[in-house]
């Protein structure tokens, strides 16, 4: 009995119908197979090919998006930063920011691991590129932590005024740009205003006028390639930092001999301080990435009336939040270079020229320039501190 049973399933195993459907169930599963590895290669082109996270960056982080991102966390690091220099008494500015970006470095390695590092983009960018920007940074950042030790705030937003004339001049020379009347006048208007607003605030030494005066040029180049290098050659934000991160800690390092005071290896490095030093060594990365973010997306100049922004609304905050009286000339100056920074940013956004001859990237892919950035293709009418 068992076996007519077992031969009458063996018979209907070999039919034609059944044989169709088993092959249609091979023809299935190879179908999904298909499926998942054409699913996987989007996910690759999407994240991991430098078009598909330059498109990504430039979707998730637009002129808005990254500006504010920038001012949220230039704003928290600059009370955290105060809180590790001045409550916890580490008075070690260069070797913060040699933290900060060992801190930056590890993060992106961990990404890396992961395969959630955007990969670089197959560009002509020599190596020289790469080393000067590493170059510049270390010292634009490890100057500016400096300056704000010898000397006032007031005094280091006098000096960073210098920056905006600074890039207007060397972008003019290396790649032809001008500025328009109507936001070369904005611009004025953003400087009086903000220098009107620290002109009570003007402490300093004879080094930390140097030393403020060091910084400018670094400043303005360390701007001018950040923008440049992220929308002419493809670059995305995390993958510029992996690369250039090395070589701005080698100076870093050099540099914390010379600037900062000995006796750091007998600071206090107990569980509270040493928490404090490395929250301020996150909003360290979180800054670089946003400041970052926000060159590829507007340009430098932009990014430098960020910074000013940052100061009138600090300034205001602790007048009418905190009680703090500044003075009137101080408030009154404030007020200008919003009124300045307001004008400023409606040319950039409702400005109604089109601009023509804008570089296409070496792929042949039309990446979606943002409306903020126009002003750095204008040929003819872009740690305690921002360390981008």
């Amino acid at each position: 009995m068992k076996m007519i049973y077992g031969s009458e399933i063996l018979n209907f195993l070999v039919k034609k119908d059944v044989r169709r459907i088993l092959k249609r169930k091979d023809s299935d599963a190879g179908h999904r197979g298909r499926a998942l590895e054409e699913l996987q290669a989007s996910l690759f082109n999407r994240f991991r090919s430098s078009d598909g996270a330059k498109r990504q960056e430039q979707r998730l982080f637009g002129p808005i998006a990254s500006l504010t991102f920038n001012f949220v966390v230039a704003v928290s690091i600059i009370f955290v930063n105060k809180w590790v220099l001045k409550n916890i008494g580490f008075h070690f500015p260069i070797f913060l920011s040699f933290i900060h970006y060992t801190v930056s470095w590890a993060l992106m390695a961990i990404l890396n691991a992961f395969a959630l590092l955007p990969a670089s983009p197959p560009s002509k960018s020599s190596l020289l590129s790469l080393f000067t920007l590493g170059f510049v940074m270390s010292f634009s950042t490890g100057l500016a932590n400096v300056s704000l030790k010898y000397n006032s705030v007031g005094f280091y937003q006098m000096a960073k005024i210098a920056v905006t004339p600074s890039i207007v001049l060397a972008e003019f020379m290396w790649y032809g740009k001008r500025v328009s009347v109507l936001k070369g006048i904005a611009l004025t208007v953003v400087s009086i205003g903000v220098a009107v607003a620290t002109v009570t605030d003007l402490q300093f030494s004879l080094f930390g006028a140097c030393v403020a005066f060091a910084w400018i040029v670094p400043s303005a180049v360390n701007k001018i390639l950040w923008s440049n290098m992220q929308q002419q050659e493809n670059w995305t934000a995390l993958a510029l930092m992996w690369k250039t991160t090395p070589i701005t800690l080698l100076f870093l390092g050099s540099l914390i001999p010379c600037l900062d005071p000995p006796g750091v290896l007998s600071f206090n490095w107990n569980l509270s301080n040493t928490s404090a030093i490395l929250m301020s060594a996150f909003l360290g990365f979180l800054l670089q990435w946003s400041g970052a973010l926000a060159l590829g997306a507007t340009s430098a100049i932009s990014h430098v009336v960020l910074g000013q922004f940052k100061t009138c609304v600090i300034l205001l905050g602790n007048y009418y939040i905190f009680g703090s009286n500044p003075g009137t000339t101080s408030i009154g100056g404030a007020f200008v270079a919003i009124v300045g920074m307001s004008f400023y940013t409606y040319l950039n956004v409702y400005n109604p020229k089109q601009q023509a001859g804008k570089p296409s990237l070496r792929n042949g892919s039309s990446l979606q320039k943002s409306k903020l950035s126009k002003e750095s293709e204008e040929n003819h009418d872009g740690y305690g501190t921002e360390s981008v």
